[in-house]
């Protein structure tokens, strides 16, 4: 670690009375108890820091006694002196700072959208994580490095901001042939994630107050950037057959469903509710967008056709490599019709929801090479199987008192609980013993849904599910 440029933070007023040492020491203790020198830091040396403010080492020197005397630093002969830790601060008293008062907007962005869901804040078997391990670290790592070592021309600042066009050539193409598609190139975005891309629709296509549909229980981060955006979220209700648009009430500017696979439920939803949500968008000069979550896992029939395939002209259509590579790669994609085209791609620049260079390139070989197709048969395979473990080991421990729902496709499955409180012990015994599971009841839109668990089985192994049902046995007993 090189030292700190000490001028950078300290500084000597030959003019102010007080002697040169003290007002040394005084900047520095003040930088420390700011934070602005962090714990652990090295200094310079008292010749090095005398040069850099133009004084004698015999001040410098004096300073650093004074700061060791107090233990803010450490000082040995032969050796860097280094910060010991962050001293208390005088300045400001407990209490003192400035209170935050936001206001609506700022609320509905900075509101917990996810925190009640969870068990716990990470842990085992939580919804729609992956399994970190099955990341093909290898394959992406030269990709990666290819990447790198592209001249990326224009791209490399600001050109390009909605992708890579050699991407979005990629994107369409492999989405018209694995999903059904009818896009080009020109109507692919690729942004930083699903999140960004419900955040993206929900500021362009909707004012505030303005109504949006989303499924019901359904999933919390489209809510997030609805409520975000000022907008008011009504409930779809959803059954064995999907999302029923004819149960819902009220006009609106959106609708927000996952067809392929419904989240959290797990169901497909039919083609003649694709078709009545079509319909209703055209009727009411509405948007519908469609995610397809989890749509790379299927594990029960033949794969749908998207909503996008059948709807193109009301169909916006968001996917990501969250699920078949990593959430933390930040990659996600927006299918959108022709007339929205130019000012998504607007809105995606202004709003800074653009993706990595890099992992754009680097995931573009990727979907090039047949590496992206190849994964995700690979961990398809390895899901289906953890998936049905833990399927079966519910099924077996619990019987007829907890109903399991076998999901079509997707990461995780829902056991329905008896009551309330049940849900509520099981969250408590589940969180304790480190799972990180869902709350079927809080994802309702306005009011709770039915009680349950939502529970990701992405890295279930045996050791996992064992010690899964010991608790929920010991909550729901």
């Amino acid at each position: 670690m090189e030292p700190l440029a000490l001028a950078s933070f300290a500084s000597v007023d030959r003019t102010d009375a007080v002697p040169l040492s003290k007002q040394l020491y005084r900047s520095m203790r003040d930088a420390i108890r700011a934070g602005r020198i962090p714990a652990g830091a090295r200094l310079p040396s008292s010749r090095a820091a005398a040069a850099a403010l133009s004084i004698s080492r015999n001040t410098v020197v004096a300073a650093y006694d004074l700061l060791r005397a107090e233990g803010a630093i450490e000082a040995r002969q032969g050796a860097a002196p280094r910060v010991l830790a962050v001293l208390p601060s005088r300045t400001r008293p407990a209490g003192s700072a400035r209170p935050v008062a936001l206001g609506p907007r700022g609320g509905a962005v900075a509101a917990p959208a996810r925190a009640a869901l969870y068990a716990a804040p990470s842990g085992w078997f939580m919804p729609g994580a992956p399994d970190e391990r099955l990341f093909p670290r290898a394959a992406w790592a030269r990709a990666l490095r290819k990447a790198a070592l592209l001249p990326h021309g224009p791209a490399s600042g600001y050109a390009d901001y909605a992708g890579r066009p050699s991407l979005r050539d990629a994107l369409a193409a492999r989405l018209a042939t694995d999903r059904g598609l009818v896009v080009s190139a020109e109507q692919i975005l690729v942004v930083s994630s699903a999140q960004a891309a419900f955040t993206l629709l929900a500021q362009v296509l909707a004012e505030p107050g303005d109504r949006a549909l989303v499924e019901a229980p359904g999933y919390a981060g489209a809510r997030a950037s609805f409520a975000a955006a000022g907008l008011e979220a009504l409930p779809i209700p959803v059954d064995a057959a999907g999302a029923d648009i004819t149960r819902a009430e009220g006009l609106a500017r959106l609708a927000y469903v996952t067809p392929s696979n419904q989240y959290p439920l797990g169901v497909r939803m039919a083609l003649h509710r694709r078709e009545a949500l079509a319909d209703w968008a055209r009727r009411s000069d509405a948007w519908i967008i469609e995610d397809d979550y989890d749509g790379e896992f299927h594990w029960r029939g033949r794969a749908v056709a998207t909503l996008q395939s059948i709807a193109p002209d009301v169909t916006l259509y968001v996917g990501s490599a969250a699920k078949s590579l990593m959430p933390g790669l930040r990659l996600g994609w927006i299918a959108v019709p022709e007339p929205l085209v130019a000012p998504l791609r607007e809105g995606v620049r202004n709003l800074g929801l653009g993706a990595n260079l890099h992992a754009q390139a680097a995931f573009e070989t990727f979907v090039d090479d047949g590496s992206w197709r190849a994964h995700i048969r690979r961990i398809a395979a390895a899901y289906s199987a953890r998936g049905t473990l833990l399927a079966d080991a519910l099924e077996d421990r619990f019987g007829a008192a907890m109903e399991v729902s076998r999901p079509d496709g997707g990461l995780q499955l829902v056991a329905r609980l008896s009551c309330l409180e049940a849900e509520d012990r099981a969250m408590a015994a589940l969180g304790e013993a480190g799972f990180a599971v869902a709350a079927l009841s809080r994802y309702g839109c306005g009011e709770p849904g039915p009680p349950g668990l939502v529970i990701g089985f992405a890295d279930a192994e045996p050791a996992l599910v064992d010690r899964f049902c010991a608790a929920l046995a010991a909550a729901v007993r």
